[in-house]
Parts: C-alpha cells; structure tokens; sequence
C-alpha cells in the first residue's frame, strides 16, 4: 500500500513538475524556437526580412524572390510558423476601411517608372491592390494610381501602398470633399476635365467621346480607348459616380433650359468632320446634322436639355411676336436696347424724330438659317433691322416735307411696312407689321402752324359765336312772337269785327234807302213827286260818278252821320310774310302806349 500511494504520487508530481513546466516552457518558447506569429481578424501581417544572400535589385523596394527588406507577400488572420525573430520582423498593420460613399486613393512606392506622358500609374490586375506581387509582376507603376478603393475593408501592404481616405486626407494634402463620391443634381450635368491620356489633336477644344469607360470610373478603359486629357465632350448626367479626382475633375453647370415660346439653335465648336446640309439656296451660312461641328440644323424645342455649354453654344430665338422699338423705351427682350428715335431730314430741309415701332417673326425651323447668317438674335437687330428700318425712313423722308409726312402718316406707313417685309425675307425673318409712333417736328415749324392753327380755330369760333348769335336772336324773336300771339289773334279778331260791322251798316243804308223808296211809292202824289226829284238826283249822280263810286259815297255818308269805324286801327298787309305781321304787332303796341300816355 505505501509503495502503491508512493508511485501514485510520484506520478502526480512528475506531471505537475515536469511536464507542466515543459509545456509552458513550449508556450513561452515556442514562438521564439518555432517563429509563430499571430495576425489578428482586423491585422495584416507585413514581413520586413532582416538579411538575406540576395540583395534587392537597384530601384526595387520590394522583394518579390526572397531578397531582404520588405516582402510583397504579407501574412493574413492566423497562426503562422517560420518566422524567427532574429530573421524576420512582423509589422501588424490595421486594415484599410474605405466609408461608404467615399473612395480610396491609393500611392504606390515600388513598381516600374510612369511614362513621361502619363502623370498617373496604370490600373493593373492586383486583387484591389491587396496582392502586391501581383500588381510588381503585371507591370505596376510606381506613384499615384488611377484605380481607386470603393467603399470596404482592404487588406493592403502599407510597404508598398499608401491609402489615403478622408481619415488621412489632410497628412497627404488632399482635401476630405475630394474623398466623397460624386453626385450630379437631377437637373444638372456635370462638364468633365480629365488630367490623365494623350493631349488633345491640334484645332480641337475637346476630347472625344471613348466608349467604354462607365463615365470614366474606369480610368484604365478611357486611357486604353485613346482618351485625351483636357476638356471632355462627354458629360455626366445626374447620379453618383466613383471618379479618381487625380484623373477626373467635375463641373455641375444647370442643363439648358429652352423657355416656352423660344428654340434652341445649337452651335457646336466640336463633333465630326463638317458636312453642310443647308442646301443650294442658301448662300449666306452652313447648317449641319445633329452631332458635326457647326450650327445644327434642327432646333432644341421648349424643355430642359443636357448640354455641355463649354464646347456648345446654345442661342435663344424667340419663336413669338417681337416687337423693337426705336424710341425711348425698351422692351423686356433688350434687343433693343441700343435703338433709338431715328432723326431723319425732310425735303424741306427739316431735321426731326421718328418714333418706329416694328414687330418680327422669325419661325422655328429658320432660326438656325437667322443665326447661322447672323450669329445671334442681338446682331439681327443690331446689324440688319437697324440699318434697313433707318436707312428706309432717311431716304424715304427726303421726299417729302415735314407737314406732307405729318399729314400722311398712315400712308408712310404703309409703305415703310411693304418695303420693311421685302426687306426682311431675305434674312429668313417676317416682318409683321411696321408701325410709326411719334413724329417730333422742329420746334419753330410747330410753333407757326401752332399758331396758324389757333387763328384757324378762333375764326370758327367766332362764326360758330356769330351763328349763335343769329340763332339767339331768332330765339328772341321768336319768344317774343309768343308771348304776343294772343294780341295778334285779338287785332285780327278785332279787324274781322270791323268788317262785319262795316258790312252790317252798309246792308242797313240799303234796307233804309228801300225803304224810304216803298213809302214814297205808297205816299201822296207829292212825296212820289218828291221821290222821283231823288231819283233823278241819284240817277244823275250815278251818270256822272259811276253806280260803284256813287254807291260808296253814299255809304261813307251814312258811315260818317253814324260814326261808323270801317278802317283798322292797324293794318297788316300779307305780303310781308312773318315780318308784316310783326310790324303790325309793334304798331299795335305802340298805339296802346299813345293812348296809355293819352289817358294819364
């Protein structure tokens, strides 16, 4: 029994006291005998080999074959055996994160010489950079790199390659904007400059459009394509894009927008070789298709349209009514700003002012002719309307003289709009209508026909006066008529009385004389006697005076003995129309003023 517990413990202790020490011995030893090395998750192991047979050859910093210093190849997460600490030295490095929406540049210190045309190292096959000996192999460059990192964790060897993120973006004098991926606003385009590819061909301003390059995110596919550096005729439409700011610079400008009533006529400092497309008949400029360097001959139409405005230039034209004035006013248009009253010269040696106004139309499939002959729509009007609607009113007013164009206005104006429309059409523009406003005569020509005219309007005004003053006249007279007429009826009610009286005397100087004759018929013998003695002293009187004027002797006795009134105290004659009546009236007034001054 105490043999058996002896061995048992002895047992015991030879593994408490012998193998427990060996293996932490091996734990704490092992490492240095056996080279382990632990890389953890987040770590990249990079290997610097301390001495070598082998030297790196002359310009190399990396060692792709076992040379000493900085191995290409690093070691990932684990456990790793053989590297000793008297011959390799472990640098753990974190790994690279680029942020999402960023990018990561990347520098390179080992790889062949960049060319002298190139200013960035080519993108070659390396597994994003995080295989080394790959990128040395396939012909990297050493310097700054046209591939980029996109958003992720990258294991890298910081030996040969640099990343610089917005972390870093300050130590490497680069700004952080930089870093962030690129975005062009839905209703902008962005102009692109790249700073990376062969130079430009001579008499160009741009580079050419290279298919296959996903909008230059793939550097490598532009520069292989026969990209050119500079000015890009290419544009980037609204989105994000991963661009290397190294290779690709942007500028978002807002897209061209073509308000309702205008076109859009295209001028294009770039695109394929000219091709005129104008046709014969025009002889005064060139249009060309859609896409060739020249003036389009197809209009942008109302609406908001991608265009690079640093290789094209888009010239509005109003496809409505414009009017331009040559005046002191001036419409919101400005194109006639620099108009002004035209001063023309009469036949009559006369300098004045003409107000013009004249209304355009130019159709939208002529504007490109208008501006491929003009250039723009400020120099139809500066250079074509000006001269020919100025020049038409200076010769045109020599003919005539100042108050002949005054008194003719309309006139003039018709033939400045027939002569204005002929004009015009050969320019490709309408001309609407032409319309005169104001007409400023010399001022002491205005003064003496001012005043003629005033002497003119005075002596209408005064026979206007002299026939109001007749017209009142007739008014009085009148009035006055009216307010008598009821004496009027009385003097001729009172002369129809007379007469009738005077008639009724006279009938009774008849009936008398009957009488007196019946009874000196029916008397004695002696008054018969006395009765023929009448009768012959009345048929003697009718012998000698005639039976008429007898009779009306007679008469006027027998008026006289009875103070009969057989004459009117006013006589009215006919003959004198409305003015014998009137005379009539007066002197019936002035009669009974007589008696009125008779009888105080």
């Amino acid at each position: 029994m105490h043999v058996f517990m002896v061995g048992a413990l002895t047992s015991l202790e030879w593994v408490m006291l012998v193998i427990v020490p060996i293996l932490l011995l091996v734990v704490i030893l092992g490492p240095f005998f056996l080279g382990a090395v632990v890389i953890h998750e987040r770590q990249v192991g990079v290997v610097v080999k301390k001495f070598s047979p082998r030297s790196l050859p002359p310009g190399r910093l990396i060692a792709l074959d076992g040379e000493a210093g900085y191995q290409a190849d690093t070691l990932p997460p684990g456990l790793h055996f053989g590297y000793w600490r008297w011959q390799y030295r472990i640098i753990k490095a974190p790994v690279v994160m680029v942020p999402q929406g960023e990018i990561g540049l990347v520098m390179a210190a080992d790889g062949q010489s960049i060319p002298p045309d190139r200013i960035l190292g080519k993108a070659v096959d390396s597994d994003n950079f995080q295989d080394a000996r790959r990128f040395l192999l396939n012909g990297g460059e050493k310097g700054r790199q046209l591939g980029i990192l996109t958003a992720g964790t990258y294991r890298i060897n910081i030996a040969i390659f640099t990343v610089i993120t917005s972390a870093n973006a300050n130590v490497h004098g680069t700004y952080p904007e930089q870093l962030r991926l690129q975005r062009v606003q839905s209703d902008q385009v962005g102009i692109v400059t790249t700073l990376d590819g062969v130079s430009i061909a001579a008499g160009e301003i741009a580079g050419p459009v290279i298919p296959a390059h996903d909008n230059f995110q793939n550097g490598q596919a532009f520069i292989d394509g026969g990209g050119r550096r500079g000015l890009q005729e290419q544009i980037l439409l609204s989105g994000t894009w991963n661009l290397n700011p190294w290779f690709a610079q942007v500028e978002q400008v807002p897209m061209v927008q073509i308000p309702i009533g205008y076109v859009g006529v295209v001028i294009s400092f770039v695109g394929m070789a000219h091709e005129d497309v104008s046709g014969s008949d025009f002889k005064h400029g060139d249009l060309v298709n859609a896409g060739h360097k020249g003036v389009w001959v197809t209009p942008l139409y109302p609406g908001k349209h991608p265009i690079n405005t640093r290789i094209m230039k888009v010239e509005l034209v109003p496809t409505t009514n414009i009017v331009l004035n040559w005046a002191n006013r001036t419409e919101s248009h400005n194109y006639d700003a620099r108009l002004s009253s035209i001063t023309v010269r009469s036949r009559d040696g006369f300098a004045f002012n003409l107000d013009v106004s004249q209304i355009i139309h130019v159709g939208a499939l002529d504007a490109p002719k208008v501006i491929s002959r003009v250039g723009s729509m400020q120099n139809l009007v500066d250079h074509v309307l000006q001269p020919i609607v100025g020049n038409y009113f200076r010769n045109s007013a020599q003919d005539y003289t100042v108050l002949d164009f005054l008194s003719a206005r309309s006139h003039r104006q018709v033939e400045a709009a027939a002569h204005i429309r002929v004009a015009l059409q050969a320019y490709d523009v309408q001309a609407i209508d032409t319309l005169i406003g104001d007409i400023n005569p010399p001022a002491e020509l205005m003064t003496t026909q001012t005043d003629r005219k005033i002497a003119e309007e005075q002596r209408k005004t005064y026979e206007v006066q002299e026939e109001a003053q007749k017209q009142r006249q007739q008014l009085v007279r009148q009035t006055s008529l009216a307010d008598i007429q009821h004496q009027v009826v009385g003097a001729e009610q009172g002369v129809s009385i007379s007469e009738l009286h005077a008639n009724a005397h006279i009938k009774q100087a008849t009936g008398e004389a009957e009488a007196l004759r019946l009874r000196a018929l029916g008397e004695a013998e002696a008054i018969r006697a006395t009765g023929q003695a009448k009768a012959e002293a009345y048929r003697a009187g009718v012998e000698s005076l005639g039976s008429q004027s007898y009779t009306v002797m007679q008469l006027m006795q027998i008026v006289g003995e009875r103070n009969v009134r057989i004459v009117p105290d006013v006589a009215v004659s006919g003959a004198g129309g409305t003015t014998g009546l009137v005379d009539g009236l007066l002197g019936l007034m002035l009669k009974n003023q007589s008696k009125t001054k008779d009888n105080s």
